[in-house]
């Protein structure tokens, strides 16, 4: 009887763990685009009330891709977008992304429509 709970245990947790896999090759595909998008698009990236330039912007969300990634908390592209690209994971205030000629929207509008044109 206590194998059998043991075993049927074992199995639940190894069977929820494959809920959360690595990111699939496709999300990975449009994350490295997104993140191409931002380096080339001349804008600049706000994080905790300190703008940054494009390419700083790129480093900052590629560590919190790969953290996020190493925790197999990236399923879809816009979960990406979600968890770790819209705001601070140490204040929560959202990031903000000020393009030249335009005024300054949040990095998941920004990186929204950038996928959906992407997408088209």
């Amino acid at each position: 009887m206590k194998r059998t709970l043991i075993a049927t245990l074992a199995a639940a947790l190894l069977s929820a763990g494959s809920a959360f896999a690595a990111a699939p090759d496709a999300t990975r595909t449009e994350v490295a685009r997104l993140l191409d998008a931002v380096e080339k698009s001349q804008c600049q990236f706000n994080r905790n009330g300190s703008w940054h330039d494009a390419k700083e912007a790129r480093g900052h969300l590629q560590k919190k891709f790969d953290y996020l990634e190493k925790k197999k908390l990236v399923t879809t592209t816009e979960s990406f977008i979600e968890r770790g690209a819209s705001a601070s994971s140490m204040s929560g205030d959202p990031y903000q992304i000020r393009c030249p000629g335009t005024a300054a929207v949040t990095s998941a509008a920004w990186l929204k429509a950038e996928l959906a044109r992407q997408r088209k």
